[in-house]
């Protein structure tokens, strides 16, 4: 009961908030429902999927339950009451430490589906919707069930507006900030002490994307990250690299290119690969963010001005062409 309402009953409020006509009461184990019939009914089946949840979580770690569960189980049996949030959002990808790894959204869920299903998926989106972590933790998944011999993490070395090629340090000390994102994914999901011997034996791999030049990579779990940052020919060139046996993982932000002049490859991407067979775009949402509350509603926030922005360039540029004399006139 304590999982199931939450440090100060935060959870039990929660609950209350989906469902404005209805009063939860709570007397030791017993919970009771008051108010409209209706929203009774759909509380009832809520409280029933959370008490699921608590239970089979329990049996992978102790996972607790968060705002974030009980508003996308809210969210899930609205769209379908025939679905269960229970057996969606408790299927545990990796157990570590006592902690379990799993979707916490509808969006998240059709990703890990996704990477299940298709050899090539790109998972495109906001801050803080899991695309990399858990891209990483199916990867985890694979190498341990033998599905694939080894995991190759890379990203581009493109700085986020600072200039790190001075630093002192051999090659591998000025690329290390690129990629240590990824170490502290895999020491979160692996004995820390299994990890430099993997990486040593070359079971996983951690380099920038030059490095990808020219291989083909055979029975491995490949996950790009950062890929907005790639260039149209990078973005080429990785994919090209795809053995058999192989599965890709692509993620990335179009909304955050740090690449100083040209079109960002994955962005070209979405345009040349849509709808081809074996290869699957998964969009997340502000909705899948699992970070802070406040993340997703600075995505939101961003998000409008992008458009505000873009809009007003937009009126500004048709506005110019009609003061333009006519023989002017870009008339394409």
């Amino acid at each position: 009961m304590v999982r199931l309402l939450g440090p100060q009953d935060r959870l039990l409020k929660t609950i209350e908030q989906q469902f404005p006509l209805v009063q939860v009461l709570v007397r030791g184990n017993e919970i009771t429902l008051d108010g409209d019939a209706e929203q009774i009914a759909a509380a009832t089946r809520l409280v029933e999927e959370l008490v699921m949840m608590v239970r089979s979580d329990r049996e992978f770690g102790g996972v607790d339950l968060d705002e974030r569960s009980v508003t996308e189980s809210a969210k899930i049996l609205a769209a379908d009451q025939r679905v269960s949030p229970a057996e969606l959002l408790s299927q545990a990808i990796l157990t570590s430490r006592g902690k379990s790894i799993r979707p916490k959204t509808l969006g998240q869920k059709e990703y890990v589906d996704a990477i299940d299903e298709n050899t090539i998926v790109f998972g495109i989106g906001p801050a803080g919707t899991g695309k990399t972590y858990l891209a990483m933790a199916k990867a985890v998944q694979a190498l341990q069930r033998k599905e694939v011999s080894r995991i190759i993490l890379t990203r581009p070395a493109v700085e986020a507006g600072e200039r790190l090629g001075y630093l002192p340090g051999t090659l591998t000390d000025k690329i290390d900030p690129y990629l240590r994102p990824l170490y502290d994914a895999l020491n979160e999901m692996m004995d820390p002490d299994i990890v430099p011997r993997l990486l040593a034996a070359g079971t996983i791999e951690v380099a920038p994307l030059a490095y990808m030049r020219g291989r083909t990579l055979n029975d491995s779990f490949i996950v790009l990250d950062e890929a907005q940052n790639t260039t149209p020919e990078q973005m080429k060139m990785f994919l090209t690299r795809l053995g058999h046996g192989s599965k890709m993982v692509v993620t990335g932000d179009v909304t955050q290119v740090d690449l100083p002049l040209g079109a960002s490859g994955l962005q070209l991407v979405t345009r040349v690969l849509d709808e081809m067979d074996e290869i699957h775009f998964a969009r997340l949402t502000s909705e899948d963010v699992v970070r802070h509350n406040l993340v997703g509603r600075i995505v939101d926030a961003y998000t409008k001005y992008d458009a505000e922005r873009q809009a007003s360039s937009f009126d500004r540029d048709a506005e110019y062409r009609g003061n333009l004399p006519r023989n002017n006139r870009d008339t394409r």
